[in-house]
C-alpha cells in the first residue's frame, strides 16, 4: 500500500508535494520521492525513510517547477529497498516521472513481453517500474511530437488491456502534463482536487481526500474506475474512461486499516464506516457474549478507537484509553520483517496501568493479522493487572493472501490460516475472542454509499475480484517472498557484521 499525489499548478509545488505525502504518510513509512519538472528538466529526491527526513531544506530548493509527483512507499514483497523508491522515470517518450500504488498479478508475463517486444529493460523487482515501461511503450506507438489527449487516452486504453491487478497512477509527462489512472475496479483509491487562483486553475490527484484538503485544494471527486485523467502543463483537464468494463470494486480493507478516517474514499467517509463496524460488532458482542463479565472496552490505538467507542456505547460499559502510542514509532503491521514488527510493539504502546489493575477488560482492534500484535499487547494487559483479557476485531478472520497491493501475500503468515477461532484465541492467548462477521462488515461500508454492490474481501474469503489469481500463482509469489526474505536476512547479517568489524577497528 502507498500514496500518492500529483499537482499542475501555477506557482511552486514543492511544499505542497511534500505537505500532501506527510498526510499519506500513514500509507507507507518505507521511502519517499518527489519528482518536480522545471525548464524541461526532472528534479528528482527520493530515498528510504520517512518523508520529514527524506526531504531537507537543500533537496526542497532543489525541486523547483510547477508541476510535480509525490510517493510514499510501503514494500509489499516485505523487504526494504532504495532501489525500488519511487517515482520512477524513463527518458523515452518525452521523458516520463511515474508512481503507483497497487499490485499487479500478471507482472511475472509482462516482463518477459515488454522485453521481446518493446525492448525494454527493467531495473528493478518492482511491478511500478514494470508498469511505467508498458506506460511508455503505450505512449511512443501511440503519439507524435505533440502529445494530445486522444493520444494519452489510447495509451491508456492499451495499457488496461495488458496488465492485471491494482492499481493507482500517476505520471508526470516532460512538455505536456500529468496523466492519471485507476484499474478498472477501483481496488486502489484516487481522488481528483482543483484550486482556483488568479493566474488559473491548479488540479491535483492523490490517494485519499484527505491530502487534497490539507493543502487547500478543493476535493473534487473521485477518479472513475478505469478512468484517465490528463491535465496540461498549462491547466487544462481532460477526462475519458478507457476500460471496456468497468466495475467499482474497492478494497474493502482500505476502510478497515489503511486510510485515515478523515478521508473519503469512492464516496464513503471512512470514519462513519468504522463507526458502523463498531455498532455490528457490539450488538454480535451482546448477543454471543452476554455471560462474559466485561468491565471497561479498551481500543489499541489509532484505527480501531471509533470502532471500539460505538462497541462501548452498544455494550453500555466505560471506555478507556488503556494504551499511550507513541507517534515515533511506524505501524507495525507494515513495517518490513517480523522481526522488525515483534520488536516496535512494546516501543510503540506502553500500557496505562490503573485502566487494567482488576479488571476484565474487552481489547478492540481493527484486525488480527499474524497475530504477533495481538499476543504481546495481551500480555501487556495482564501484566499491567487485568483479571480477564477479551479480544474483538473489527474485521473478519484474514485467511487469504492479498495480491493487491498489501504485505501479506503468504498464508503461512496468517494466523487465522487453516485455524478455528478458539485456535486463534489460544495462540494469542486471550480469554475470549471474536470477529466482525463478512457480512456486517460488507454493510458497516455499504451502508455510507449504497451504490457499491461489492467490495474487494478477498483476504476474508478467497474470491479475488480480477480473476486470475489461482493456486499456482499464490505458490509462485509465496517462493518469491521466501526467496526475498532469505536474501533480506543475508543482507542483514552482512551488515551486522560490517558494523561488527567496524567496531572492532575503531577499538584498535
Amino acid at each position: 500500500m502507498c500514496g500518492i499525489v500529483g499537482i499542475v499548478g501555477k506557482s511552486p509545488v514543492n511544499q505542497s508535494l511534500f505537505d500532501a505525502l506527510t498526510v499519506l504518510q500513514h500509507r507507507g513509512q518505507d521511502a519517499a520521492g518527489i519528482v518536480t519538472i522545471d525548464q524541461g528538466m526532472f528534479h528528482l529526491r527520493k530515498e528510504n525513510g520517512l518523508v520529514r527526513d527524506v526531504f531537507r531544506n537543500r533537496h526542497m530548493q532543489r525541486l523547483t517547477g510547477k508541476f510535480g509527483i509525490g510517493h510514499a512507499r510501503y514494500p509489499t514483497a516485505g523487504t526494504s529497498s532504495s532501489a525500488e523508491a519511487q517515482p520512477f522515470y524513463v527518458n523515452s517518450p518525452f521523458g516520463i516521472a511515474f508512481a503507483h500504488n497497487g499490485n499487479l498479478t500478471n507482472g511475472h508475463e509482462l516482463q518477459e513481453e515488454v522485453f521481446r517486444t518493446a525492448k525494454r529493460h527493467i531495473n528493478t523487482n518492482s511491478d511500478s517500474e514494470l508498469l511505467l515501461n508498458i506506460f511508455a511503450h503505450e505512449l511512443q506507438e501511440s503519439s507524435g511530437l505533440e502529445l494530445t489527449p486522444e493520444e494519452v487516452f489510447t495509451a491508456v486504453k492499451k495499457v488496461h488491456r495488458k496488465i492485471r491487478g491494482a492499481y493507482a497512477v500517476v505520471a508526470a509527462v516532460i512538455g505536456h502534463g500529468m496523466v492519471a489512472f485507476r484499474d478498472p475496479f477501483g481496488i486502489r483509491p484516487l481522488a481528483l482536487g482543483k484550486r482556483k487562483t488568479e493566474q488559473g486553475d491548479e488540479y491535483m490527484v492523490a490517494s485519499e481526500s484527505v491530502a487534497i484538503d490539507a493543502v487547500d485544494f478543493t476535493f473534487i471527486r473521485d477518479v472513475a474506475p478505469g478512468e484517465a485523467i490528463y491535465v496540461t502543463e498549462n491547466g487544462e483537464l481532460h477526462t475519458q474512461q478507457c476500460a471496456e468494463n468497468p466495475t467499482n470494486t474497492p478494497c474493502i480493507f482500505e476502510f478497515v486499516y489503511f486510510a485515515r478516517p478523515d478521508s473519503f474514499i469512492d464516496g464513503i467517509s471512512v470514519y462513519a464506516s468504522r463507526v458502523n463496524m463498531g455498532k455490528k460488532l457490539g450488538q454480535k458482542i451482546a448477543r454471543e457474549w452476554a455471560d462474559k463479565d466485561i468491565d471497561v472496552v479498551i481500543p489499541i490505538p489509532e484505527t480501531s478507537m471509533d470502532v471500539a467507542l460505538q462497541i462501548a456505547i452498544e455494550l453500555d460499559r466505560p471506555y478507556r484509553q488503556g494504551y499511550v502510542k507513541n507517534r515515533y514509532i511506524g505501524r507495525t503491521f507494515i513495517m518490513p520483517g517480523q522481526t522488525m514488527r515483534r520488536k516496535s510493539v512494546r516501543r510503540k504502546l506502553n500500557a496505562i496501568k490503573s485502566e487494567f489493575k482488576g479488571k476484565n477488560v474487552l481489547l478492540v482492534d481493527d484486525s488480527v493479522v499474524r497475530g504477533t500484535t495481538s499476543e504481546q499487547i495481551i500480555e501487556m494487559a495482564r501484566e499491567s493487572g487485568a483479571k480477564k483479557v477479551y479480544f474483538a476485531s473489527a474485521a473478519p478472520e484474514i485467511r487469504f493472501p492479498n495480491v493487491y497491493g498489501i504485505d501479506m501475500p503468504s498464508a503461512n503468515e496468517l494466523i487465522a490460516y487453516g485455524r478455528e477461532i478458539d485456535e486463534i484465541c489460544e495462540l494469542i492467548k486471550a480469554d475470549g475472542l471474536i470477529f466482525q462477521d463478512i457480512d456486517d462488515l460488507v454493510d458497516a461500508v455499504n451502508e455510507e454509499n449504497p451504490s457499491i454492490t461489492r467490495f474487494e474481501t478477498s483476504v476474508f474469503n478467497g474470491q479475488y475480484i480480477t480473476g486470475d489469481v489461482d493456486n499456482a500463482y499464490l505458490e509462485r509469489i509465496d517462493m518469491a517472498r521466501s526467496e526475498g526474505s532469505k536474501n533480506a536476512m543475508i543482507q542483514t547479517e552482512l551488515s551486522n557484521l560490517e558494523m561488527h568489524n567496524l567496531d572492532l577497528a575503531n577499538e584498535d
